[in-house]
């Protein structure tokens, strides 16, 4: 895990900006980007919404950053304010410049980011990659969070297919437009790119490297150290894993509620929002007034 995320070169890191600046466009309500210096590197922040709901933080799934939300940010931002970020060593506007060493590291991150927001307790929610970021948080840092939704954890609760891992290999060796459409069509059935937003995710794919670490199983003692009121959502035929299986593992969560839904993919929330975000937020109302857990200092 001790990288540094960076695009490979200028003309990379070009070719990502013009892409983000033109979705940048499409965020459809009033917003205020902001750039918190941390341990490793300033974190940029769009906060956006108001209210005297608990604050909701965003986790964005790998490739991604804060603008994959732009197009149900408006629900989610309907009684409180929410934070979406661009995750410390990913692409987007927020600069690494020390390298996240661990796992207690990438919850540190978080932690120090919610510290200079002035955020003292938050809802979290983190999709795919995004989920594991939260999960780690949670585990060090549960006197922050008020719930957890976890949205397609791939590699959390059970371990991804050799299937999966072979072919994204093979398209990593040889990322074509024709393997990586391909690939994206595989990964999130059903979901059309924009001709922008594909070229974001092929300045990504071709261009950054990314200065994270990759998801792993929860031991038994960690899952049953997460007590955070927690939503885990699965599409029932995603690739990322069996959903029955880690649908099992997931309500060994002392303080779960996990669904799975039928005939959809990894790409959930961008097939059915209409289904999953008022689902979240119901959920997060249900646990407003929870009080905070103890820290528990897990390493």
């Amino acid at each position: 895990m001790a990288k540094i995320g960076r695009f490979r070169n200028d003309a990379a890191r070009t070719r990502f900006m013009r892409a983000y600046e033109a979705l940048e466009a499409q965020w459809p309500i009033a917003s205020t980007l902001r750039d918190i210096e941390t341990s490793f590197g300033s974190t940029h922040v769009r906060q956006s919404g108001s209210g005297t709901g608990t604050p909701l933080v965003l986790l964005h799934p790998v490739g991604g950053n804060s603008l994959y939300w732009r197009n149900i940010i408006e629900a989610l931002a309907g009684d409180r304010i929410v934070y979406a970020l661009d995750t410390i060593g990913t692409a987007g506007r927020s600069v690494q410049t020390a390298p996240v060493r661990s796992e207690a590291d990438l919850a540190r991150w978080l932690d120090e980011v919610l510290g200079a927001l002035g955020v003292e307790r938050a809802h979290v929610l983190g999709y795919s990659h995004g989920a594991w970021h939260a999960t780690l948080f949670a585990l060090r840092t549960p006197g922050r969070l008020a719930s957890l939704t976890l949205i397609e954890p791939g590699g959390v609760f059970v371990k991804p297919s050799w299937s999966v891992l072979l072919k994204m290999l093979r398209v990593g060796m040889r990322p074509t437009d024709r393997n990586m459409r391909r690939m994206q069509e595989w990964l999130t059935p059903g979901i059309t790119m924009s001709e922008t937003e594909w070229d974001m995710a092929m300045a990504v794919f071709r261009g950054f490297r990314m200065g994270l670490g990759w998801a792993r199983l929860l031991k038994d003692a960690e899952l049953h150290a997460i007590t955070t009121p927690t939503l885990v959502i699965f599409g029932g035929e995603s690739v990322s894993g069996d959903a029955e299986a880690a649908a099992r593992q997931a309500r060994r969560l002392p303080n779960s509620e996990v669904e799975i839904y039928p005939g959809i993919g990894h790409g959930i929330l961008d097939q059915i929002p209409g289904t999953i975000v008022p689902r979240v937020l119901d959920f997060i109302e249900k646990y407003e007034a929870v009080p905070a857990q103890p820290t528990n200092g897990a390493k």
